[in-house]
C-alpha cells in the first residue's frame, strides 16, 4: 500500500494553477465508467493516469492490488483517513472506499492528467479541496438497462443488486443539481459516449501534449 510521504503536510496543494486539470468521473456502478476509462487510457495512455482508489472490500476475481484498487484493512484505512491522507472517502455496502492524496500526487508527478473515479459523496468532498478538476457524470439510459448490465456481470447477489440500484436512482436524481457536474454523459451508445468524453477533455489533452513535448 502506498502511504503519504513522511513529514508531508496534509494541506499541501494538490494541483498547481498551470498544466492540465484532473478529471473526476462519477456515476452508478454499471453505467460504463470503467469501459470509457479503459478506452481513454488505451488511446491516450501517455497523457492520462488513473488514480488508484483504496478499498476495504475483498478483491473480485482478476483484480490486482495496486492496479484496480489498493486492498487494505479497515483499521489501516481508518488510521490514514484520521491522519488526513485522503481527499475523499465513503462507505458503501459495509466497505470503505477512498482516494488518497499520495495516489493523486503519484499521477501528477508523471505530468499526467489525473483521473479519479468517485461516488457522489466523493464529488462533494473534492469540491471542498483545491483540486479544481473537471466533473463528469456517466449514467445509463435507464435503471432497467442498468439492472440488465449488473445482472450480466454475475458478481451481485439480489441484496447487493437492490442496494446498487437504489444508490443509482439517488445518483441519477442528484447529478441534476445545479453546478455539481460540468458534463453529464448518457451512455446508451459507447462510441458516442466516448466521443463526448474525449471532446470534453480535448483542451486538457492539448495542454498535456504541449507539456510533454516542451
Amino acid at each position: 500500500m502506498r502511504r503519504g510521504r513522511e513529514g508531508e503536510h496534509p494541506d499541501t496543494p494538490l494541483q498547481g494553477m498551470s498544466g492540465p486539470r484532473p478529471v473526476v468521473l462519477s456515476g452508478p456502478s454499471g453505467a460504463g465508467k470503467s469501459t470509457l476509462l479503459k478506452r481513454l487510457l488505451q488511446e491516450h495512455g501517455s497523457i492520462f493516469g488513473f488514480s488508484v482508489s483504496h478499498t476495504t472490500r475483498d478483491p473480485r476475481p482478476g483484480e490486482e492490488n495496486g492496479k484496480d484498487y489498493y486492498f487494505v484493512t479497515r483499521e489501516v484505512m481508518q488510521q490514514d483517513i484520521a491522519a488526513g491522507d485522503f481527499i475523499e472517502h465513503a462507505e458503501f455496502s459495509g466497505n470503505l472506499y477512498g482516494t488518497s492524496k499520495a495516489a493523486v500526487r503519484a499521477v501528477q508527478a508523471m505530468n499526467r492528467i489525473c483521473v479519479l473515479d468517485v461516488d457522489l459523496q466523493g464529488v462533494r468532498n473534492i469540491k471542498k479541496t483545491d483540486l479544481r478538476p473537471i466533473y463528469i457524470f456517466v449514467q445509463p439510459p435507464s435503471l432497467d438497462v442498468l439492472e440488465q448490465r449488473l445482472r450480466q456481470r454475475n458478481t451481485e447477489t439480489e441484496e447487493s443488486l437492490a442496494k446498487r440500484l437504489a444508490a443509482a436512482r439517488v445518483d441519477m436524481e442528484s447529478c441534476k443539481e445545479q453546478g455539481l457536474f460540468d458534463l453529464i454523459i448518457i451512455n446508451d451508445d459507447l462510441d458516442k459516449a466516448y466521443q463526448a468524453l474525449e471532446e470534453a477533455l480535448s483542451e486538457e489533452i492539448k495542454k498535456a501534449q504541449r507539456t510533454s513535448h516542451s
